[in-house]
């Protein structure tokens, strides 16, 4: 990458929330590769967001939308440039209507999605975005999009409709679905990578245990006790950005685990995704 611009060092302190020098000299130093940037930054012992499971976009309309029984959902976004577009009432229903269509048809791509035909009117997904955007004059695409299917699915949407959520669990009823809207709120509010310790991804993993260990060197610890330290710091990672091991945010001397175990000790987180507009 070349020069490093001051719109590449602002996109790093919004993702981050790293002071702007900080940035900027990360990124001169991962010569422009934002995933090491953000690595340089933690090692460095900046306070920086951990990495959650939703992608980065500009502008546009985040859903989540479930069936009339409960047991299949989908979430999406569907982007565009500009937040004026983004709060267009013509560009919301046609992202409910995709959303619907995605539903109806059992998508579980984006490229699924974009083959299917919307609402009956003859074109494919994909043809009739591309209409919009010869209408509205913006780039348009699908950049996130999942489909879950479980006995239970819960869906939330965010006011402002920037972050949703969607949450499958292992049995249907009214303490699931009410379990359920409380974890797809954990969920948008929180940002969890994985339900538990054992779906976190092992590079991930691995990343984690590197870091903590360049922090521990930094501090000047021993030697011996660099991989306890750093295990240690694993596991906080863990409590902190895994589902069940988080603090539940409607009481938090409990842990998500907690609340669903007093709740019902059967039941289970079986998926979910969350979408947000940074």
């Amino acid at each position: 990458m070349g020069n490093i611009t001051a719109a590449d060092v602002n996109k790093l302190r919004k993702q981050t929330g790293s002071g702007m020098m900080d940035c900027k000299k990360a990124l001169v130093e991962a010569e422009g590769d934002f995933e090491k940037a953000v690595e340089i930054l933690r090692k460095k012992g900046q306070k920086v967001a951990a990495k959650r499971g939703d992608r980065e976009a500009s502008e546009g309309f985040v859903l989540a939308q479930v069936n009339g029984d409960n047991n299949k959902g989908v979430i999406m976004i569907l982007n565009c440039e500009t937040d004026f577009v983004a709060k267009n009432d013509d560009f919301v229903n046609f992202a409910n209507q995709i959303a619907a269509t995605a539903l109806n048809g059992g998508a579980n791509t984006v490229e699924e999605l974009y083959a299917l035909n919307l609402n009956g009117n003859g074109q494919t997904v994909a043809d009739s975005i591309t209409e919009q955007i010869g209408k509205i004059g913006e780039k348009l695409e699908v950049s996130d999009y999942a489909y879950i299917s479980s006995e239970e699915v819960v869906g939330y949407n965010h006011p402002g409709n920037k972050t949703a959520s969607l949450i499958g669990l292992s049995k249907s009823g009214e303490v699931s679905a009410s379990v359920g809207k409380d974890l797809a709120m954990q969920i948008a509010a929180m940002g969890p990578v994985a339900i538990d310790k054992d779906d976190v991804p092992q590079d991930l993993v691995n990343k984690e245990i590197e870091i903590g260990k360049e922090q521990a060197l930094a501090e000047g610890k021993p030697e011996a006790i660099i991989e306890k330290i750093a295990l240690g710091k694993l596991n906080k990672y863990y409590s902190e950005n895994t589902l069940l091991n988080q603090e539940f945010i409607k009481e938090s001397k409990k842990s998500v685990r907690q609340y669903m175990k007093e709740t019902d000790p059967d039941l289970s987180v079986t998926a979910f995704k969350r979408i947000s507009i940074q």
